[in-house]
């Protein structure tokens, strides 16, 4: 009998000692990044004379820097801070000034970026920032530079093995031609998201007596998209951004509401974007299909309107995505009527299928909610930058 009790007591005891080991684990973890930076973003935007990386984190942040070659590249560790999961670990750019981009949890307490770059001397740059809705940021950037005053690499003193970062003065943001401290916060905030400033107009996609598409256990498109509109707002107004909302509760736009029909329904949505002169306008939707296998994020734009509604479209459906994890269905012409009827670069976003249980209980969440806006965010702020 005793034979017996020893060896339950044994078997309890296998059974609970890795639950232990968890939940131990588990709790140095939280000890551990207590009081450190979560560094929760990594974005990149390009135009023909630059490429831009943001690092984005939830507090203040210092970096050391440091150059490396065989092949070329840039490093830069950021301090007492930890790597979110959610981050997407590298970014294929592979244009004239970067190839790639990786991020990783170099030691317990620093987050390491690396960045293969091709630019010469004199063509590279590296400032935090801290910003409203995020505290801390890391700029960095390659390209065609003039007139910066940040410290630059000198390509004849490459070397070939790893270096240890020696401590340098950090430049928190470029100074603009004398002008008082809180100017330049706005000149260096600015440059990272264009945003100051900035007319947006948001449309949340139907409302009021059209639901829009429904998904399997009932979700109303209608929902979804007001949510992100209203969440979407807020993060652009912290960036200084002026927003205005085609809709900001469950009714129709039209001033005949129920009684509009359809094109004077889609027409006062343009009104609102063409009467306010908006620099851009951004239409929200969800997508939908009869096999509810479907999935995936969509950007859509007028070929024929404003030439730069592709690159918006671009923009959006590249943040939405590395926000929400979702399948890229790429950026596609349209006809859709928002997008042909409005002055200014326009979009429309699928952001995912509310046909797809999936999907569905995605967009259904907070986290969904909060991550899509945050991507449209991103990719408005990259548009702008």
């Amino acid at each position: 009998m005793r034979r017996i009790l020893f060896l339950a007591y044994m078997a309890a005891l296998c059974l609970l000692l890795p639950l232990a080991s968890a939940a131990a684990a588990e709790s140095d973890f939280g000890e551990r990044i207590n009081g450190m930076a979560e560094v929760t973003g990594l974005r990149e935007s390009s135009d023909g004379d630059k490429t831009r990386i943001v690092i984005d984190a939830t507090r203040e942040v210092t970096y050391k820097k440091m150059v490396l070659s065989s092949p070329d590249r840039v490093v830069v560790d950021i301090a007492n801070a930890w790597l979110s999961p959610e981050v997407k670990r590298s970014i294929d750019i592979d244009n004239t000034f970067v190839g790639k981009v990786k991020i990783a949890q170099f030691d317990p307490k620093t987050v390491r970026v690396v960045v293969e770059t091709k630019v010469g001397q004199n063509n590279y740059q590296v400032f935090s920032l801290n910003s409203g809705s995020v505290p801390g940021r890391v700029v960095m950037d390659f390209g065609n530079l003039e007139n910066s005053d940040d410290v630059k690499i000198d390509w004849s003193k490459k070397t070939t093995e790893p270096i240890e970062p020696q401590p340098e003065q950090e430049k928190p943001m470029p100074r603009a031609g004398g002008g008082s401290a809180d100017e330049d916060v706005d000149t260096a905030i600015n440059g990272i998201t264009g945003l100051k400033g900035r007319v947006i107009v948001i449309d949340p996609g139907h409302g009021g007596s059209d639901s829009g598409a429904i998904g399997p256990t009932g979700v109303m498109e209608k929902s979804i998209t007001l949510r992100v509109g209203n969440e979407l707002r807020r993060l652009l107004t912290q960036e200084g951004a002026t927003v205005y909302m085609t809709r900001s509760t469950d009714k129709e736009v039209s001033p005949k509401r129920s009684k509009a029909t359809d094109i004077e329904e889609l027409q006062a949505r343009c009104d609102v974007a063409n009467q306010k002169n908006a620099d851009i306008f951004v239409s929200i939707h969800m997508d939908s299909f009869t096999n509810d296998a479907a999935k995936g994020t969509t950007g859509y734009y007028y070929s024929l309107g404003n030439k730069r509604s592709r690159i918006l479209a671009d923009k959006i459906r590249a943040g939405v995505i590395d926000q929400l994890g979702t399948q890229s269905r790429g950026t596609q012409s349209s006809n859709f009527y928002v997008v042909k009827h409005t002055d200014m670069p326009a979009t429309l976003v699928e952001l995912a299928f509310i046909s797809n249980k999936n999907e569905e209980q995605l967009m259904n969440s907070e986290d969904g909610i909060k991550k899509a806006a945050q991507g449209i965010a991103d990719g408005i702020a990259d548009y702008f930058g």
